[in-house]
């Protein structure tokens, strides 16, 4: 018999957003060049049950690893060196049109924002991201 404590708990327990229908984790690439951040994007995500497959530190690094580990997502910061996040983006999306990729940006970088977006990029999130923003806006780039 099934007690009524457990019942409610069941009920009020959120289901983690990175898990699929299958409960499996989807997987995230995690390209900022800041380690403190990749730290911060990391540990939000793991904590709803995302999988960080890989992180890179320039955008560079970013298309390299995307190609190799084909991540179900990635969160990608726009100013970086080597390969800005806007140049990552194009040549992700020229190598798989499908690829889901939010952008991670300071404030005050509207018309970036826009560019990206424009490019194919399915959100964004203003650093230092809130968990809950960052889980919503990738949840969403996966259809959910």
């Amino acid at each position: 018999m099934v007690r009524k404590d457990d019942l409610v708990s069941s009920i009020n327990r959120k289901r983690p957003d990175g898990l699929n229908k299958l409960d499996k984790s989807y997987r995230v690439l995690v390209v900022d060049d800041s380690t403190t951040m990749r730290k911060i994007v990391g540990q939000q995500l793991k904590s709803e049950a995302y999988e960080v497959c890989g992180e890179g530190s320039n955008g560079k690094e970013g298309v390299d690893l995307y190609k190799e580990l084909g991540p179900d997502v990635v969160t990608m910061d726009i100013n970086m060196p080597v390969m800005d996040g806007l140049e990552s983006l194009k040549a992700i999306l020229a190598y798989d049109p499908n690829a889901k990729v939010v952008m991670l940006t300071s404030e005050g970088q509207k018309d970036i924002v826009i560019t990206a977006l424009t490019a194919g990029a399915k959100g964004y999130v203003v650093k230092p991201p809130n968990k809950a923003t960052l889980c919503e806006r990738v949840k969403s780039a996966l259809g959910g």
